[in-house]
């Protein structure tokens, strides 16, 4: 297993060489054969344009690490309340209350370690497999018709003036919305420290929660977990590079991107030659493929709702 233990000096660099590493969705296979998720291009773009966004998130970052090293992270229960912006054109994209409700179910099983495929963990990793402890309620859905075909991924369906619906009080509660993206890209995040007027996570209709137009192998919820992940200060598990680091001390090293269901074990090509956590929900693995998140990315994800966190406001 990986350490990261970043000093606050290092924190700072972060983010000034976070343009040295992009995924991208390879055009020419479709949505259905890949995971796409666009955070991190998405992350690059608000980065330049806006300078003092790597400033917020090198600060958070520094307090991250300082709350992961002090141990002082609270045990209390944070309950979510969760507004969904439903963008739709036609029929099967204005999905239905029952369809969003199974992607709140789906959250709430994944994130308390209710999910019935927590117990397929590898023995390997069940030291480390985590029960995160956050809950998810469904607080209010608000619909939109247009006339978009797709929204694309520079948070137009955010904004009224594009067409849009403008997030509901995002300091304390969480937005989703449910709108046809484009270009093979599943959903995609903001993560903490960027602009309130678009924080929150935005999913493909098709792949919302388990009904409805929910499309197989992503039709099982959890790319609103791995997104909801992102908005919850994850990183890929690969960190976004070669051999990179999602910043987690208690996850393996991966050499990039895993997809389909792979076979266990399956070997990292990085130092050590470690097990890859291809079950992790922060790969890019089918949605019957991952599973778990890990004791690290539990402490992670606990920092920025305690005080001085960037979540605060969601209190804990």
């Amino acid at each position: 297993m990986k350490k990261v233990f970043l000093s606050a000096v290092t924190a700072l660099l972060l983010f000034s060489c976070q343009n040295d590493s992009t995924e991208s969705a390879d055009s020419n296979v479709s949505a259905i054969a890949q995971r796409g998720c666009a955070t991190q291009e998405v992350l690059e773009a608000q980065l330049k344009a806006d300078p003092t966004l790597a400033i917020r998130m090198n600060e958070i970052e520094a307090f991250t690490n300082k709350a992961l090293l002090t141990g002082k992270l609270v045990n209390g229960k944070v309950q979510i309340p969760v507004v969904v912006n439903v963008l739709y054109r036609t029929t099967a994209e204005n999905i239905s209350n029952a369809q969003i409700q199974t992607q709140i179910d789906v959250l709430n099983k994944d994130f308390n370690a209710l999910n019935s495929d927590f117990g397929s963990v590898p023995a390997l990793f069940s030291g480390v497999k985590a029960n995160v402890g956050i809950s998810f309620v469904l607080d209010q859905v608000i619909r939109k018709s247009t006339t978009k075909t797709s929204w694309g991924t520079n948070d137009a369906m955010k904004k009224v003036a594009q067409g849009g619906l403008a997030p509901t009080s995002p300091t304390t509660k969480l937005n989703l919305w449910a709108c046809k993206i484009g270009g093979g890209i599943l959903g995609y995040a903001q993560f903490p420290g960027g602009a309130s007027a678009t924080d929150g996570v935005v999913i493909d209709t098709q792949y919302f929660g388990l009904s409805g137009s929910a499309a197989a192998p992503y039709n099982l919820g959890r790319t609103g977990t791995h997104e909801v992940g992102h908005w919850m200060n994850l990183r890929h598990i690969w960190g976004d590079a070669t051999c990179g680091s999602d910043l987690v001390s208690d996850t393996p090293t991966h050499n990039t991107a895993n997809y389909g269901v792979p076979a266990y074990p399956h070997y990292s090509t990085c130092s050590g030659t470690p097990v890859e956590m291809t079950m992790n929900y922060m790969d890019y693995t089918d949605d019957n493929a991952m599973y778990m998140f890990s004791n690290g990315q539990k402490s992670r994800m606990a920092a920025i709702f305690v005080t001085g966190g960037p979540r605060a406001a969601f209190g804990i």
